[in-house]
């Protein structure tokens, strides 16, 4: 059924829907896919305006390439709202990031349209140049086409494919997304004709043959012409570097005109050269969103909003969150201490950073899209007695192992990491779940790893943190509010290695690492109310472990039940191997280590998600009680 609203877009099942349609009618569509977009976002929530920035090139490459023949890699995936509608998932695009439906980003399971998943930046052409060059093997023949960002396009990744790909030669096509106006200033009717004219046939081949003639000239005129010629392809705006590398570069041109971006996108797709191209194409990021020009800084990740207006749901007063919390009180100790630094990778506001860089900005330090170049720049500060606080999501922190091991831990240097978004993270799903960093980093000699139980715990791990000096740490703490814990104006730092009891008893205990403590502490009281007296205990260090505590714990229980918001191989398996090696298992202690399960949790609410992977009050009562050859609906004591 067709609706006033989107006639056009109602008409579009798949992208072969659009490619008969004239310009005239490709605007128009354009137009109510960007309100779809916008109606689809403000009901659930979610990336906003990178997909509004890049709706008239969605249109354009779909009507343009046969895909899915024609592979297209969106980079990162957070801008492929509009792409999911086109392509047949426009009646699930308000499932968006909610249990069971669309992912938020690209995701090869969810649809053929989707070559290639991504939630982490910089991948696209990488991924893209191997899609190339398997083509190539097979002899097959259909074009890919990598569309990448200013910001992720800064990342090495992407540097080391651009090079790999220009030595290859293989026929790619790169989009180079600027939204920023970080490479090129706005642009025009005549870059866009000058853009247009070079991306052509008959122009490439006349260039070709002029260079030859250009060659025989005098010197100097041989360089004016080649001069004249760069500048008339758009090379102030960073091409000659890209031409470098070994690609044809094409623009800038106006991401928003369809009028050049078709006819350039059918000139490089009918050109069948084997050199790869990159096309520049500048957008504005969040065209036409509703909010107020004040509040441009918030359509990039929204929640619900109202559609007329850009008045985004009230969110109900809670305590502060886990990244509040770390900002201030690292504020806290800088304040204390000129020697300290803070570090992120293009996640200010994300992780706190952006708190500290207000209050000192000499010191605080955003190194883009690069978590490798911040790990090893924070160990280069460490050297020469700086003490730098490196602040990296979880689940980005994995993309610099090799530089925490190599660069950090072999060489005991004092680096301070801030893990935030530690465990599930609810809508993102797996992509950005901090599921690994206790499993890789507790692994390491001579690494202090703590998880923060609430608030006023981070606060003491912050502090602790800041003065270990002669050895790398680590504090992980989880996405969203903390418990309302009281907090202190002047956090003392904790015993490295000592955990806390909360909770005494005497059958069975559990050993809590990190956000799960709440949880714990439930069960321990549903538990007592079936007359089993439970201990309940907050680890605190992953490593180095409170071998005294444990060893209390194991010798005065009959089950020790561990629990951590991690993958299999992190903090149970380091106190199984402590208890093993020192005989403590040996007396018939029952012990059942309670981790993430050993498959990805799919996007849910956070709460959901806890309880499909078993880690809520409900599963730890049931642990218990299997132990124990208890049924979980067994009568209470």
């Amino acid at each position: 059924m067709i609706s006033n609203r989107t006639p056009l877009l109602d008409r579009v099942r798949e992208p072969k829907d659009l490619r008969g349609l004239d310009m005239a009618e490709l605007k128009q569509l354009a137009d109510e896919l960007r309100g779809e977009t916008i109606s689809a976002v403000s009901n659930v929530g979610g990336h906003l305006g990178a997909g509004l920035g890049v709706v008239e090139l969605t249109v354009a490459l779909h009507h343009v390439f046969a895909t899915p023949d024609d592979r297209l890699i969106w980079d990162v995936g957070h801008q492929a709202y509009p792409h999911k509608i086109l392509t047949g998932r426009r009646n699930r695009i308000r499932t968006l990031r909610q249990g069971g439906g669309l992912s938020g980003f690209t995701r090869r399971a969810e649809s053929e349209y989707d070559p290639f998943g991504a939630a982490h930046s910089s991948t696209s052409i990488s991924a893209a140049l191997g899609m190339a060059v398997a083509r190539d093997l097979k002899g097959e023949r259909r074009h890919v086409i990598a569309v990448i960002g200013d910001g992720a396009i800064s990342a090495g990744m992407a540097y080391e494919a651009i090079n790999n790909a220009g030595a290859l030669g293989s026929r790619l096509i790169v989009i180079l997304n600027d939204n920023e106006m970080s490479i090129a200033p706005p642009v025009g009717a005549m870059s866009g004709y000058l853009s247009r004219l070079s991306s052509s046939k008959s122009y490439r081949g006349f260039r070709d043959v002029m260079k030859e003639v250009a060659r025989a000239l005098p010197r100097p005129i041989e360089e004016a012409a080649r001069r004249a010629e760069e500048f008339a392809r758009g090379f102030a705006g960073g091409g000659t570097m890209f031409e470098e590398l070994g690609f044809y570069y094409v623009g800038p041109i106006d991401g928003h005109d369809l009028d050049h971006l078709v006819p350039i996108l059918k000139n490089l797709r009918d050109t069948h050269g084997r050199k790869p191209v990159l096309l520049h194409v500048v957008t504005q990021k969040g065209k036409g969103h509703p909010f107020s020009k004040e509040s441009e800084e918030k359509y990039h990740a929204v929640g619900k909003f109202d559609v007329v207006t850009g008045t985004m749901a009230a969110s109900k007063p809670g305590a502060p969150t886990y990244t509040k919390v770390f900002g201030e009180s690292l504020i806290r100790e800088a304040a204390r201490d000129p020697a300290i630094v803070a570090i992120t990778a293009a996640m200010p506001s994300g992780t706190g950073i952006d708190l500290f860089a207000k209050r000192f900005p000499l010191r605080s330090f955003d190194v883009g899209i690069a978590e490798q170049h911040a790990v090893t720049f924070a160990a280069g500060l460490a050297t020469e007695g700086m003490k730098p606080f490196c602040a990296i999501y979880s689940t980005f922190l994995q993309r610099a192992y090799d530089q925490v091991v190599h660069d950090v831990a072999i060489q005991r240097l004092p680096v301070r990491f801030a893990i935030d978004r530690a465990g599930l993270v609810g809508a993102d799903g797996p992509t950005h779940a901090g599921s690994y960093d206790v499993t890789y980093l507790a692994t390491l000699p001579d690494f202090v790893v703590m998880a923060a139980a609430d608030e006023a715990e981070l606060e003491r791990m912050v502090a602790t943190a800041a003065r270990i000096d002669d050895r790398p740490s680590a504090i992980r703490y989880p996405r969203g509010e903390g418990t309302g814990a009281a907090r202190s104006e002047n956090p003392e730092p904790l015993e490295i290695g000592r955990g806390r009891v909360l909770r005494e008893g005497s059958r069975v205990a559990l050993l809590s690492l990190g956000g799960r403590l709440q949880e714990a502490l439930a069960a321990a009281e549903e538990l007592s109310t079936r007359g089993l007296s439970t201990t309940v205990a907050d680890a605190r260090f992953a490593k180095p472990l409170d071998t005294d505590l444990i060893k209390r714990l194991a010798r005065n229980h009959e089950i020790l039940i561990t629990i951590e918001e991690g993958a299999v191989g992190g903090f149970a398996a380091h106190v199984l191997q402590f208890l093993a090696t020192n005989g403590l298992l040996d007396q018939g202690l029952k012990v059942r280590p309670m981790t993430l399960p050993d498959r990805f949790i799919e996007h849910d609410s956070p709460q959901r998600q806890y309880a499909d992977a078993g880690l809520d009050a409900k599963a730890i009562v049931t642990t218990a009680l299997a132990a124990l050859g208890r049924a979980e609906g067994a009568a209470r004591a």
